[in-house]
């Protein structure tokens, strides 16, 4: 778990980095116009948010009849910036949550960094999309007997989403997401790990 905080905080430092570049490089040029007329730094479009809802594991029970859950509770940390008004970048930390299975558990967590767009319909509702990869760590504990086999795996996977989001204040939004990620479990399977969820996110 540390190691994966130390991960995450240096790939904040990172796009954070990246985010305040961008944005004095915008200011410097004056309008910060492109081109084409069109900015490269929008007024509050860095922002962070906070998601909370179910995860959904698309994993096999095993054999012996063991209890099996395939969902629990998740929650999401993240935060990005738009580099105009449709395309940007996103960072977060992900939690899984923990599942019964195979005589034993499974649980899963993740770092992500991802392309995110936005379609907007009117100035306060829009809707989300995103790809990336997700840096996953799964654990797994189970009885011999299952065929499950046990251990710790980490690794990079493919991760998308689609959400929508509606401003109810000028700097706070809500947001209801749905997003896939594919994750590499002990025995050498990858599976996916998918969560829906609502959350809240500040624009700044």
């Amino acid at each position: 778990m540390r190691s994966l905080i130390r991960t995450f905080s240096a790939a904040v430092l990172a796009v954070a980095t990246l985010l305040g570049a961008a944005q004095a490089l915008a200011q410097s040029s004056g309008s910060g116009l492109n081109a084409s007329g069109s900015s490269w730094y929008v007024p509050n479009s860095t922002y962070l948010g906070f998601n909370v809802g179910k995860s959904s594991y698309s994993l096999g029970s095993g054999a012996g009849g063991f209890a099996f859950d395939q969902r629990d509770t998740s929650y999401s940390l993240y935060g990005g910036g738009y580099f105009n008004n449709n395309f940007g970048v996103e960072l977060g930390y992900s939690n899984f949550g923990r599942i019964n299975r195979a005589g034993g558990s499974t649980k899963a967590e993740g770092i992500n960094l991802s392309l995110v767009g936005r379609l907007p319909l009117n100035s306060s509702f829009s809707l989300l999309g995103k790809v990336g990869t997700t840096y996953g760590r799964t654990k797994v504990s189970s009885v011999p007997a299952s065929g499950i086999v046990a251990g710790r795996e980490t690794g990079f996977g493919l991760s998308y989403g689609v959400g929508a989001e509606y401003a109810f204040t000028p700097n706070w939004s809500a947001v209801l997401q749905w997003d896939e990620h594919d994750l590499k479990f002990p025995g050498g399977s990858r599976d996916g790990v998918s969560s829906t969820s609502v959350g809240l996110k500040y624009r700044f």
